[in-house]
């Protein structure tokens, strides 16, 4: 027997008419799956409106929802933008970058609508991403209902991949940059390589894994943003300073078709943060989020903007010469530019733990209902610890065919290779997770109700799941042959 995950709304709550209506409302299960329960109840005057009905701690306005989400994409993802560039020439980066980002923004904007749409349709308050995909195959078309189970499950593995992989990208940008902090001053170090320096970082960084609670993260957060306002303000000034000098006849406009899947993998991984939006969309109790000039449209248009602007100068500064990320790119030995290095990988460091935490969070909800209670504190510590050594791990041949082959880590097993790490998790997962699956949701959101004069969202949805399979094959066939 099912337990219903929200309060219904009662006809006193919306009003009253004379006729009936036929609705629905998604029971959460103990399994943690959701039925559809369908009865026939008073038709109400007033469309069920799931702000009015969220019971929200601590809310979020205009501002703190737009903050939110031009913080978390605003990350360390930012400094491998001019490295896109350089894949694609300042031409075709220049508009690309506008481009795919206003695409992210549109499917970030569907998906919240879909969402928004089940919400209604079940009378529930909020759903997050997974529950959104399980919702919409519930009530589409019949042949798809059987399948709602999976769709759920298959979210949840992407989210789990996406920000677990995103982990290991971190690790990678850790051990090369205190390898060259360090080598600056010993040059001893950096015959150690990076396997040592990852190894090393296994201690601290099973320690704070074990931190279980959202709000003791906090602290981390706010470091993480502090380092990393210092170190964009000194990476801008070393990225403006010797601009002038450059001309642009130096620099490529357009490289050819090759850079593309290099390209579209890299702003994907840096631009795309799909995984963050539902849960700031859940914790507004306003209809801002949406709209020409709502929450979300606020957000991409700085996000776009300040992605272009770094990645078209950050690009044109230092032509060829331009590194997996730009801090790479900061001379060795001058304390301004050691100060940004130590900076970033503090930021780097401390937004580790903040990412881990959903990863940690999507299997251990899947676990703990198969382990007695009197155990869940001992499971949570061996499952922390063994998601960390395998984020970190050991050496392995997938990018270095003449090292043993021990754990398959694969911060270790990608070496230095930060841009290779980049492209494969851009290309795999957010070209599906961000493009695909958005698009695919509204073709069933809006099975019974049309898609619009001539189908053109079905038309339209389509075209974006096209680009996505394209980003996925074409970006993890770049990522292999420049293995």
């Amino acid at each position: 027997m099912g337990v219903e995950e929200r309060p219904r709304a009662t006809p006193d709550e919306t009003g009253i008419s004379s006729c009936y209506n036929s609705t629905s409302t998604l029971i959460r299960n103990p399994d943690g799956s959701l039925t559809v329960e369908l009865r026939k109840e008073v038709k109400t005057s007033v469309e069920y409106n799931p702000y009015e009905h969220r019971n929200v701690q601590h809310p979020n306005g205009f501002a703190g929802a737009f903050l939110h989400i031009v913080k978390t994409s605003l990350g360390t993802g930012v400094l491998a933008i001019p490295r896109a560039f350089k894949s694609a020439g300042l031409l075709v980066g220049l508009f690309g970058c506008i481009l795919v980002g206003t695409i992210c923004a549109h499917t970030i904007h569907i998906l919240v609508r879909s969402s928004q749409k089940i919400c209604k349709k079940t009378r529930t308050p909020s759903l997050g991403f997974a529950d959104t995909a399980e919702g919409c195959f519930k009530l589409g078309p019949t042949w798809l209902r059987r399948y709602s189970s999976a769709a759920k499950i298959f979210v949840e593995a992407g989210l789990f991949c996406v920000h677990f992989l995103a982990d290991s990208v971190y690790l990678v940008f850790i051990s090369i940059s205190i390898n060259k902090l360090v080598s600056a001053h010993y040059p001893e170090i950096e015959s150690w390589g990076d396997y040592s320096i990852k190894l090393i970082l296994l201690v601290p960084l099973l320690i704070c894994a074990q931190i279980r609670e959202l709000k003791h993260l906090v602290p981390f957060s706010f470091i993480a943003n502090i380092m990393l306002l210092v170190s964009f303000s000194i990476t801008g000034y070393y990225m403006f300073s010797g601009i002038t000098e450059v001309k642009l006849q130096d620099r490529s406009l357009a490289t050819g078709l090759s850079g593309i899947p290099s390209f579209l993998s890299t702003v994907l991984f840096s631009m795309e943060g799909i995984g963050t939006i539902m849960p700031v969309e859940n914790s507004m109790i306003t209809p801002r989020f949406l709209g020409c000039a709502g929450v979300l449209n606020a957000a991409m248009g700085v996000i776009i903007v300040v992605f272009t602007a770094i990645g078209f100068f950050g690009y044109y500064r230092f032509g060829e010469e331009t590194a997996a990320t730009i801090t790479a790119n900061l001379p060795s030995q001058e304390i301004p530019a050691e100060i940004a290095q130590a900076a970033i990988t503090l930021a780097v460091f401390f937004s580790f733990m903040l990412v881990f935490y959903v990863p940690v969070d999507i299997v251990w909800s899947r676990l703990k209902h198969h382990i007695p209670h009197s155990r869940w504190n001992l499971s949570q510590i061996l499952l922390r610890s063994l998601l960390i050594v395998i984020a970190t791990g050991a050496k392995s041949r997938l990018f270095s065919p003449k090292t043993p082959a021990v754990l398959p880590g694969i911060a270790i097993a990608g070496g230095d290779n930060l841009g290779l790490l980049i492209d494969i998790v851009g290309a795999v997962f957010l070209s599906i997770l961000g493009l695909f699956v958005p698009a695919f949701l509204e073709v069933i959101a809006d099975w019974e109700d049309g898609w619009g004069t001539f189908h053109w969202r079905l038309i339209k949805d389509f075209v974006i799941m096209a680009l996505a399979l394209f980003g996925l094959v074409s970006g993890l066939f770049s990522a292999i042959k420049d293995m």
